[in-house]
């Protein structure tokens, strides 16, 4: 006789925002992400690795969001002897630090009605 395990259900909430400049998203959770990545490991290569992306994908994404900014938001240097690299600007930088702000003030702002509507979710 087998017996059925019921899946555990994990109930949790993940606002997403994105930010529109034109006709792109400057910047949302994917991208969000891969600037936190290239900061953290300094290489678009491994950010792009760690997140399960082609390089050109990740490289394409950047390039984006250095249009959408009036300053670009990463800078790469290219490879050779020495190896290239990629770091964020002070643009990067802010960037993500104000996204990942915005992200938390809207979690706190919603939590009221979100426990409310957990109590309608099945357990």
């Amino acid at each position: 006789m087998t017996k059925k395990i019921k899946a555990i259900r994990e109930t949790s909430l993940r606002p997403r925002l994105r930010i529109s400049s034109g006709g792109d998203i400057a910047l949302g959770p994917g991208k969000v992400e891969l600037l936190a990545l290239v900061k953290q490991t300094g290489s678009i290569s491994e950010a792009a690795k760690r997140m399960e992306m082609s390089y050109m994908r990740a490289w394409s994404l950047i390039q984006t969001m250095n249009a959408c900014f009036k300053e670009p938001v990463v800078e790469a240097v290219r490879g050779g002897h020495q190896r290239g690299g990629a770091e964020l600007t002070e643009t990067g930088r802010r960037a993500l630090e104000l996204y990942q702000r915005m992200e938390e003030a809207s979690l706190k702002t919603v939590q009221t009605d979100w426990q409310a509507l957990r109590k309608l979710l099945r357990d």
